[in-house]
């Protein structure tokens, strides 16, 4: 079963078995999560949300992602050279269910 849920304000496409990255959840590695907000399971489209339809997953993992790099530089102005860091936090959730 394909199933397309809205997490933290974005959309996943999800499947049984697959594994997600979403936005920072208040949860511990090894919890279950239940996903109420489902748009579309297989042909079948909500408005806005399908009821009585629930993606569940387990989370496998907190953390923070790979350190981008922020650079802001303007020409001819030395004194505006700006080298910044951001590491976005994840939650990594495997989904076990969908029904």
């Amino acid at each position: 079963m394909n199933a397309v849920i809205k997490v933290g304000g974005k959309q996943y496409y999800v499947t049984e078995g697959a594994e997600i990255y979403v936005e920072k959840l208040n949860c511990n590695a090894g919890d279950t999560v239940s996903f109420d907000q489902v748009l579309m399971l297989d042909a079948k489209i909500g408005n806005p949300y399908l009821t009585g339809v629930t993606v569940q997953g387990e989370v496998l993992k907190n953390g923070k992602a790979k350190k981008i790099k922020v650079f802001k530089y303007k020409s001819k102005d030395r004194s505006n050279r700006v080298k910044q860091g951001h590491r976005q936090p994840y939650t990594k959730i495997k989904i076990t269910k969908i029904g």
